[in-house]
């Protein structure tokens, strides 16, 4: 289906209501429509990439001589607008004759608008056409068909080419309005079940909250938008309502909070975040004891240094991870290898919780006595004290990555995608 032409622009309700005169351009009516703006700068050319029907209430023209005023007709022709929309009567009187004069020698479409209607109901109402235009007319066949929620979080958790108008147009269209001071959290869920019924009964817990949700063949994904009201954590304030929320069995990923206000490409950010993070908890190995019940809920800052290690790819880094590995844990690694022992394990939730003795023991449910002797042999296979404040970063990256290579050769047996 070919692109929204400005004729169909024109004749969208909020455009009739202005009452537009097409003053010049009548060839070009059906000329395609990428975008539709609003500025009232005069230099608001500058800010065009082509395809864009421009609305000004003209004030920029007002204290503009003649060949300013052609200028101004001249440079959004070049910029590639497909055409000019002033509203005339209260800042501009009436269209002046030299930009009338000079849209009708560049075939440039210039339309006076006569009644006064908020720009904003004409860019939403028209850029809604658009987006819903496109993506009905998409050429690539996708697997959620006309469904305009799991489209838009496709191309966010893809990164496809997009803009922030585009993407508040669709979330519109979707039905999702962030508030003022909202923060987005992406969320990924992975179960037998793929359906939403988990991310809704979160919602509902959350209060106030709104999503944009749905399923994909790997996951379900979704955006959360919390409240600026919502006081505390939001990340932990998400995690603790899908522990309720979700079902015995379903692993949940929860990416980093974002502002609604701070641009596409953060939207884009926590949706990966939460993918990535899901695919790693599928993958590695978690680094203490798992809940009997319940299901599992993680983040991305929980699993930040496996990221970390894991970016670019896990192949990419295999060799390199293997090496720090050995470096760091070799001598440890041969005594479990002949001696069946939890200390690489021990090691590394000591580490994580700040090497407290009553933490540790009580994680891995063992004796305080137990799990001296069990720090004891590791600090004499490895020949150092484990509490060095200069080795905690070199041991902790160690033991996450040995976790990682134990579950890069499981995720190959199962037949599991690794994290790109």
């Amino acid at each position: 289906m070919p692109a929204l032409t400005l004729r169909e622009v024109l004749a969208l309700d909020p455009v009739r209501a202005a009452e537009p005169e097409l003053l010049a351009g009548e060839a070009a009516l059906d000329r395609p429509v990428r975008w539709v703006h609003s500025s009232e700068v005069y230099e608001g050319a500058n800010f065009l990439d082509g395809g864009e029907l421009l609305l000004t209430n003209g004030f920029g023209l007002t204290d503009t001589d003649a060949e300013i005023r052609r200028r101004y007709v001249r440079e959004l022709a070049a910029r590639g607008a497909s055409g000019l929309a002033v509203e005339v009567g209260r800042s501009l009187p009436t269209m002046p004759p030299e930009v009338t004069d000079e849209a009708r020698r560049l075939g440039l479409p210039l339309l006076a608008l006569h009644r006064v209607v908020p720009f904003v109901r004409i860019t939403e109402a028209a850029n809604r056409a658009i987006v819903a235009r496109g993506l009905s007319g998409r050429s690539v066949v996708r697997p959620w068909g006309d469904d305009h929620t799991a489209a838009l979080l496709a191309d966010l958790a893809d990164r496809a080419a997009l803009n922030q108008p585009e993407v508040e147009a669709r979330a519109a269209l979707a039905g999702f309005h962030p508030g003022p001071g909202a923060r987005l959290i992406g969320v990924s869920v992975h179960g037998a079940a793929r359906d939403v019924t988990a991310v809704d009964r979160a919602v509902r817990l959350l209060g106030g909250a709104s999503a944009l949700r749905a399923a994909f063949p790997g996951d379900v994904l979704a955006l959360l938008a919390l409240p600026g009201s919502v006081s505390g954590d939001p990340i932990r304030t998400v995690q603790d309502a899908f522990r309720t929320a979700a079902d015995p069995g379903l692993t949940v990923a929860v990416g980093h909070a974002v502002e609604a206000g701070s641009g596409w490409l953060r939207w884009s950010d926590t949706l990966r975040a939460a993918r990535t993070t899901l695919e790693l908890a599928l993958t590695v190995p978690s680094a203490e004891p798992a809940l009997p019940d319940g299901p599992l809920v993680t983040s991305a800052r929980a699993l930040a240094l496996e990221r970390e290690l894991t970016r670019g790819g896990i192949d990419t880094n295999r060799d390199r991870l293997a090496r720090l590995v050995q470096h760091a844990l070799g001598p440890l690694l041969a005594w479990e290898a002949a001696h069946p022992s939890d200390l690489v394990r021990t090691l590394e939730v000591h580490l994580r919780h700040g090497c407290s003795p009553t933490r540790t023991a009580a994680l891995l449910h063992i004796g305080r006595q137990s799990l001296y002797q069990r720090l004891e042999r590791i600090e004499s296979l490895l020949g150092l004290e484990i509490d060095d404040p200069d080795l905690l970063g070199e041991l902790l990256a160690a033991v996450c990555a040995h976790r990682v290579v134990r579950g890069m050769g499981a995720a190959q047996v199962r037949g599991l995608r690794t994290v790109a």
